[in-house]
């Protein structure tokens, strides 16, 4: 119960650049469980992300980064639920490909629906850093999402698939009152504090105006801050003004999101691979590029070189979450 007490609050209190169904369906079995209730089979598999195989992390002198599910600062129980991505994990393998001599361009493979506020702003800064210095591709194969289009926008070429789905610029907190359902079972809770606003906004009572004020205070900065990396990162004309009154955060098709200038070209991973590796001059490359099987001699860490060997892995965080809700 503890457990699940610290993940919603931090679920429901802090801002999250990721789109609605996906924060509503975790922060509502979440919520469900601490009242008591139990959670359908369904919902387990909407919360838990359809991660497919890892593609392998090089081809030729192309370092691919995965950046799958749901984003968060560091690896937790919110981004265990959510067989999600971490910016921590992101920024070491960023750093690793920049500092790796053989490595001359980086794609980030991107099927995320966006994620948590903390960290986001910074590891986009992190990544326009980093394109001055080596292009970086951000594909979106098939959903790139309110965070993962932020660290998207600061990246040096933004790529959709065909099917893919862009946008959802925009930032937003919920608050769960459970003050009813704590009332049918029977339970009271009576905070003792010290110091104005400690409690204030807790899921067992109404949320105040006052409280709520505040919430909507955070929201809106870390919103500028989303609007601004978008409009710093695309550049090419593209104004805060624009993002706010015609991109909004509306989620659109490649072809529409083309359109309107949030994306560069559409066009599979496979694809975008292939380009790069065609345009190269550099022999590994052309050997890539002739052998679409061709794997880096480079050691790699086991569980991200390929599908097969993490699938394991997924097994086991399947299990561990459906034992964390008890299934």
């Amino acid at each position: 119960m503890k457990a699940y007490e610290h993940v919603l609050a931090f679920a429901v209190e802090h801002p999250w650049n990721l789109t609605r169904p996906m924060l509503g369906v975790i922060a509502s079995i979440l919520a469900r469980r601490i009242s008591g209730h139990d959670v359908d089979r369904a919902e387990i598999e909407a919360a838990i992300v359809n991660r497919k195989e890892l593609p392998q992390p090089r081809r030729g002198t192309v370092a691919v980064i995965p950046v799958y599910g749901v984003i968060a600062p560091r690896m937790n129980l919110m981004s265990e639920l959510s067989g999600g991505t971490t910016f921590q994990q992101l920024s070491q393998d960023l750093r690793a490909a920049m500092a790796d001599k053989a490595v001359k361009t980086i794609v980030f493979d991107i099927d995320s629906p966006g994620g948590s506020v903390a960290g986001n702003a910074e590891f986009a800064a992190e990544v326009m850093r980093a394109r001055t210095k080596k292009p970086i591709i951000a594909q979106a194969q098939y959903t790139m999402a309110s965070a993962a289009y932020q660290l998207a926008a600061a990246a040096t070429e933004i790529v959709a698939a065909p099917s893919a789905l862009v946008g959802s610029i925009g930032t937003f907190s919920i608050h769960d009152d459970l003050s009813e359902a704590l009332k049918q079972m029977g339970i009271k809770r009576t905070y003792i504090a010290a110091g104005e606003g400690k409690v204030e906004g807790n899921p067992t009572e109404p949320l105040g105006d006052e409280a709520q004020g505040r919430m909507q205070a955070r929201v809106d900065a870390a919103y500028d801050t989303f609007v601004t990396t978008v409009a710093r990162g695309r550049g090419q004309g593209v104004t805060a003004e624009k993002v706010r009154s015609e991109w909004k955060a509306h989620v659109y098709g490649a072809t529409q999101a083309k359109a309107i200038g949030m994306i560069d070209r559409v066009a599979t991973l496979d694809e975008t691979l292939a380009r790069l590796l065609d345009s190269s001059d550099d022999v590994i490359d052309t050997r890539a590029a002739l052998d679409s099987t061709v794997v880096d001699d480079t050691p790699q860490d086991a569980s991200r070189v390929s599908g097969q060997d993490r699938r394991p892995q997924l097994e086991l965080e399947r299990a561990t979450f459906e034992l964390l809700i008890g299934m």
